[in-house]
């Protein structure tokens, strides 16, 4: 099925049914055909299978194991029927400020519990294991969440988020427990390739040292006097990672707690990271199909 640039209507038209939705599924998952999950595992040849059309399942000629597409995804022990997933999916990678689990409940016409757990599966999916490390020109900044501000400059009861973006290319953002030398080495570390062009921040002592000690050439700004940009050194990309960022606390979540934020977090770096993919859809549903699952008692513990 099509989903390139998949706008609303065309979502609705492809996978308004639960079967058309399995099907889509079933692409994703075996584009060379069907396979046993179980012989794949057994080293068995996989590919003997037959489809039970009334149980929308599979039997497997070899082992006898029977599966459905669901089957070994983090769909496999949801309720909900798969085009409301869909629906959920789409609604949160094409919100730019992200959506509440409020209007989702309201637009699946589902429980609030649900909603929340939904949107907590579908961010944990979002999670990119594969992330190269930022080259070219990178900014790299700091923020503050919590507080009875959302977002601002003093670390007094907040939560410290360190981010990086490459000019024109993509972000990574992470949580930490400060912003002092460790951290912000650390962050670097994982984050920015030794090959980077050069990396502008703030002026913040520590971040030169982490610069030097990771071989990338290194400026900065200093915001406090007021500079906030000189030739081609400046932290605008990155401001304004923070900005979009705020936007999405104030007006979808309205407040984020600390045990979730690394999740929204990566929801926001997916969403950026992927703005110029025409398959965004797509590929975040191939996300969910790969998934670990997210246990509700893990997520409430």
């Amino acid at each position: 099925m099509p989903t390139e640039n998949l706008d609303l209507v065309g979502l609705i038209e492809q996978f308004g049914s639960e079967d058309r939705c399995r099907e889509f599924l079933e692409e994703l998952r075996w584009p060379e055909g069907v396979t046993c999950e179980r012989c794949v595992a057994a080293g068995r040849k996989a590919t003997r299978v037959s489809r039970i059309m009334k149980r929308h399942q599979f039997h497997c000629d070899e082992c006898s194991y029977q599966f459905s597409v669901r089957a070994g995804t983090i769909f496999h022990d949801s309720k909900l029927p798969l085009w409301k997933w869909f629906l959920a999916v789409y609604l949160m990678v094409e919100a730019r400020k992200g959506i509440s689990a409020n209007q989702l409940k309201r637009m699946l016409k589902v429980s609030y519990k649900t909603a929340w757990y939904l949107c907590h599966r579908i961010r944990a999916a979002m999670h990119d294991e594969t992330a190269q490390p930022l080259a070219g020109v990178v900014e790299m900044d700091e923020t503050f969440l919590g507080g009875k501000q959302h977002h601002g400059r003093g670390p007094h009861g907040k939560v410290v988020v360190l981010g990086a973006a490459e000019r024109g290319g993509q972000i990574r953002l992470k949580a930490v427990s400060n912003r002092g030398s460790r951290s912000i080495d650390r962050f670097l570390k994982e984050n920015v390739s030794p090959d980077a062009e050069a990396l502008y921040t703030d002026a913040l002592p520590a971040y030169p040292f982490a610069a030097r000690a990771h071989g990338v050439p290194h400026d900065s700004v200093n915001r406090s006097e007021n500079e906030w940009v000189h030739g081609q050194v400046h932290t605008n990309t990155i401001e304004g990672v923070w900005s979009l960022l705020d936007r999405s606390i104030i007006g979808a979540y309205h407040k984020i707690s600390r045990k979730h934020l690394p999740r929204y977090l990566d929801e926001l770096e997916w969403r950026f990271n992927n703005r110029k993919n025409a398959y965004l859809f797509r590929d975040t549903i191939l996300e969910l199909i790969e998934a670990k699952r997210l246990e509700y008692s893990r997520l409430i513990a």
